[in-house]
């Protein structure tokens, strides 16, 4: 009987059990290439939205400045109503000097408190400045956030006139509302100075500082 001989074992057909065919391998190889793609794009997108982020850090830095400046026009007059039922004619108050603090009225929390912080300072008495608040809203609108934050300066209701006619439309977040700013009239009836502050507020001793130091 003849005995078959077993080959040696290196040289024995490779087995599919044992190692990675050539398909295998090129599969690997492929979804090692996927993968390192896959990792570089999550780095591109990342480095993007960061880049984004800065982008639009950088842009609410830039709309959110303040702007305005000195002036030297006669101020408009006006004759608005008021929350308690009265009403003011700018001209009235002639002799004193006069802020007007134009901001969005209801709905705006901040406008509101601003007033607010006005009031507590005492600086503004004592400089015998009469700050007037104007929103365009009515007195049933604005009179729950006035009584929410304690404000008791009655506010001048606007229909638009007043705003358009010292063009403070649009300059905060709506475009038919005014934006958050202060116009300085002196005792004379002239404006002598104006800033708009789309950040929605301005410290009121800096604010008094702006009025007094062009008094």
């Amino acid at each position: 009987m003849t005995q078959r001989t077993r080959p040696p074992a290196g040289n024995r057909p490779a087995n599919h059990n044992d190692q990675p065919t050539q398909s295998r391998r090129a599969q690997l190889r492929e979804a090692k290439l996927k993968e390192a793609r896959t990792r570089q794009i999550r780095r591109w997108l990342t480095a993007a939205a960061g880049l984004l982020a800065v982008a639009l850090i950088a842009f609410g830095l830039w709309s959110a400045r303040p702007t305005g400046g000195d002036t030297a026009t006669t101020a408009p007059d006006f004759t608005l109503p008021t929350t308690d039922g009265g009403s003011v004619t700018l001209s009235d108050l002639r002799g004193g000097p006069v802020i007007l603090y134009f901001n969005e009225g209801a709905g705006c929390g901040s406008c509101t408190v601003q007033m607010a912080e006005i009031e507590k300072n005492p600086g503004f008495a004592d400089a015998g400045i009469t700050v007037l608040p104007i929103v365009m809203n009515t007195a049933e609108q604005i009179l729950p956030d006035m009584k929410t934050y304690g404000v008791t300066t009655p506010y001048l209701l606007d229909d638009g006139t007043v705003s358009a006619a010292y063009g403070v439309l649009g300059k905060g977040m709506h475009e038919g509302l005014p934006g958050h700013g202060f116009v300085l009239i002196d005792a004379d009836g002239i404006q002598r100075w104006n800033g708009d502050y789309p950040s929605m507020w301005l410290d009121p001793a800096d604010l008094l500082k702006e009025a007094t130091s062009r008094l």
